[in-house]
């Protein structure tokens, strides 16, 4: 555990990319395998269940620390973090401890089954022998929130250096199903086997949102174009007579859509397709609101099955016949899944995403024009010869969205943030002006400048006219321009309306209340371009 918080001080101190790579590095080279193996577990997201609740843990430390827990409270929003606030009102410890990650990991793990004293008495014991550092780790551990500043590209970089593996072969062997319980550091990383797990999805290739004009990518001929549609990403595995469905966010989304079990009776195996899955109904895409009523289920019911049957859009084929065919260009891939899906039945639920026909850029832009009337978020742009590469990558892929629907709210309740910004007012509810009313519609927490946060958290704190709990109300003084990608029905809102991805894109200084929009002008916004109630 000493290595380990030492590793997490010196990634904490920094935020030069070099320092960061070169510290993992070594780690990686020295660290015990156990230990390597849970640390690239904790920085790909495979983090121990939480075992503890934070107000268990708020009152067990208050108790320690000999303070009223209300002071404890007080403490807690100004620190930011509930682990750091832990580890630093605690006092010293009476003894030092050598055992390691992973055995810290085996106790922590441990508390989930044991009764509230034997869980109290653990953690009591464990905080009497951690040093600061290594309490905010452990109690990080204990609440299922482990972060550490470094996205999964640097840790596999990293790791690249210290055991001599390429870095796209190490981006595959970290996807899928794995757990630090059901395989080794050496199985995993340094003998492993492709053939050991059949589900295994390959690195998604992220694009760059296109900023500058496409006439800045070249000759129109040397990109294919097509729509970027609304709904899951995701990636189909077909292996060994069973398929695997993967979102990005290497999440096993299988048994949610179980419409692709079809696919094997007509897609060959060693087969893998990047793809969109989108509901579908009436030889078109429905709203994202459908495809949302799924999401979170583990099972779907036959009613839902019939009102939001889905299929994969595919985007890209990268593997075919069993061999990985990511190195090939963009054209030759999209050649063979072409020929792939042209014979396919209707009832097989795969297509392929239409390309775009386009000469010039004036002629994309009036597709990119068409895409809200096509349930699409714009288009994406990929050069003919490019590989499918692994992360986000620049030069290659390019996403030229739409631009976002807007509207002018009033602030109207405001909360501080978390980490760095504890200090900072940065979560708000908004409102539109109903008659003489306003009635709150959604909550953004970005979009602003620092400056701009400081300014209106000093606003807060002087025109704050009820407080509830963390929450204030304020002065119906301030108007904001909310961006947003969509919006939809929803009655477990006041407004009946709710937004998808909404931030703030704009101070609007110069717009006193009365010129905020109204709640009929966001239910004509819902006329327009709402979907389902989700």
């Amino acid at each position: 555990m000493k290595r380990f918080a030492a590793l997490f001080s010196a990634l904490d101190q920094t935020t030069k990319t070099n320092a960061k790579v070169a510290a993992l590095a070594e780690y990686f080279r020295e660290a015990p395998e156990p230990d390597r193996l849970w640390t690239i577990a904790l920085l790909s997201g495979r983090r121990p269940k939480r075992t503890v609740t934070s107000t268990l843990l708020r009152t067990w430390a208050a108790e320690r620390a000999g303070i009223p827990l209300w002071l404890f409270e007080e403490a807690y929003p100004i620190v930011g973090d509930l682990a750091e606030t832990i580890a630093l009102i605690l006092p010293d410890p009476s003894r030092q401890s050598d055992r390691s990650l992973a055995d810290w990991i085996g106790v922590v793990r441990g508390l989930g089954k044991a009764e509230e004293a034997e869980r109290k008495a653990a953690v009591l014991d464990a905080w009497d022998q951690l040093d600061r550092t290594e309490r905010f780790v452990f109690n990080k551990l204990i609440t299922g929130g482990f972060r550490m500043g470094v996205s999964q590209k640097l840790m596999t970089r990293a790791l690249s250096q210290a055991t001599g593996i390429d870095e796209p072969d190490l981006a595959h062997r970290l996807m899928g199903d794995w757990s630090p319980e059901s395989t080794s550091f050496r199985a995993l990383i340094l003998e492993h086997d492709p053939a050991a797990d059949l589900s295994k999805p390959y690195p998604f290739y992220l694009a760059y949102q296109l900023d500058d004009p496409p006439e800045s990518l070249g000759a129109p001929a040397d990109w294919a174009a097509e729509r970027k549609w609304d709904g899951i990403r995701g990636q189909l595995v077909l292996r060994g007579g069973a398929h695997h469905l993967w979102s990005r966010g290497e999440e096993l989304m299988t048994d949610r859509f179980p419409e692709f079990a079809r696919l094997i009776d007509f897609v060959p195996p060693g087969t893998v397709i990047d793809g969109e899955v989108l509901a579908f109904q009436n030889d078109r895409p429905m709203a994202f609101a459908a495809l949302q009523k799924r999401i979170g289920r583990k099972t779907v019911p036959k009613k839902l099955l019939t009102e939001a049957p889905v299929l994969l859009m595919a985007y890209d084929l990268l593997e075919w016949e069993g061999q990985d065919i990511r190195a090939l260009p963009f054209a030759e891939r999209r050649a063979i899944l072409d020929d792939l899906i042209a014979p396919l039945p209707t009832e097989a639920p795969l297509r392929a995403s239409p390309l775009l026909q386009f000469d010039t850029w004036e002629d994309l832009a009036a597709e990119r024009a068409k895409s809200r009337e096509m349930d699409a978020e714009g288009v994406m742009l990929k050069r003919r010869d490019s590989p499918y590469r692994d992360g986000r990558r620049k030069g290659d892929w390019w996403k030229w969205k739409v631009d976002p629907l807007v509207i002018d709210a009033v602030l109207i309740y405001a909360q501080q943030g978390h980490g760095r910004r504890a200090n900072l007012f940065t979560d708000f509810t908004f409102a539109v002006r109903d008659g003489d009313a306003l009635v709150p519609f959604t909550k953004a927490y970005s979009g602003l400048t620092d400056e701009e946060f400081r300014r209106i958290t000093a606003w807060v704190r002087r025109n704050t006219t009820e407080r509830f709990g963390p929450v204030r109300s304020v002065t119906p003084q301030h108007v904001f321009e909310i961006a947003f990608e969509g919006i939809q029905e929803s009655p477990r809102h006041k407004s009946g309306v709710a937004l998808r991805f909404p931030r703030m894109s704009r101070w609007r200084h110069d717009k006193p209340v009365e010129e905020a929009n109204t709640l009929d002008d966001l239910k004509d916004m819902l006329a327009a371009y709402g979907g389902a109630t989700p």
